[in-house]
């Protein structure tokens, strides 16, 4: 396991803070040491927390022109059919998985292709299960396209999530699997696949990017 570049000012940034809380813990309370074991221990607990939100497991990835692999780990929370206005302006079948805290943050690319959009949207932070998240909250849109097929990929922030990165441009030549982005805190990421497309998973299905199929194209 590593941890991801995204991480590395902000666990810094953790451990100076809760070394200060620590210290100043035990200069005016070192004669509680009840108090300062248990400050230790709960800083040392959300110290890992942290660590866990930036890292990246060792996977052997799934890859196939006809799939479209999952570009995040999560859980399926929708699968339906609807009105995509931002790109396709037209209907899509759209796959959205929801990212807890827990979950591995990094985001990949769900086929090879090249990049026709890659666009930032300012927006709010409403939670990650709302109807309107996927056109009202801070998001990244990237639609990749192999020749066969378009697939926009949003990255969407929540109420925890406020920091979404991207690093595709337009024109860029990605390959499956390859790391997208990052979102930092968990949120959400939805797909928009073509309407008639065979989808692999089931709703409140538990995924894991790079590894499980979600379509055939």
């Amino acid at each position: 396991m590593k941890i991801h570049r995204e991480g590395f000012a902000t666990i810094s940034l953790v451990f100076l803070v809760l070394a200060c809380i620590n210290g100043a813990v035990f200069y005016w309370f070192g004669n509680l040491p009840a108090l300062d074991w248990t400050v230790l221990i709960i800083s040392i607990i959300f110290f890992l927390f942290i660590v866990s939100f930036f890292r990246i497991p060792a996977r052997k990835f799934t890859a196939g022109d006809p799939l479209v692999i999952s570009p995040c780990d999560g859980k399926v929370v929708v699968i339906e059919e609807v009105y995509e206005p931002e790109y396709f302006k037209d209907k899509r079948l759209q796959v959205s998985i929801f990212m807890s805290p827990a979950n591995v943050h990094v985001n990949r690319n769900p086929i090879s292709g090249n990049v026709k959009l890659s666009q930032y949207h300012p927006g709010k932070y409403l939670v990650a299960w709302h109807p309107k998240s996927s056109t009202e909250n801070e998001r990244h849109s990237v639609v990749i396209g192999n020749g066969k097929t378009d697939i926009l990929v949003r990255q969407i922030a929540g109420a925890l999530a406020r920091r979404i990165v991207n690093y595709l441009k337009p024109g860029m030549q990605v390959n499956q699997n390859e790391e997208m982005g990052f979102i930092k805190f968990g949120s959400r990421v939805d797909l928009y696949l073509p309407i008639g497309t065979e989808v692999a998973v089931q709703l409140e299905q538990v995924v894991k990017g790079g590894l499980t199929v979600i379509a055939k194209i």
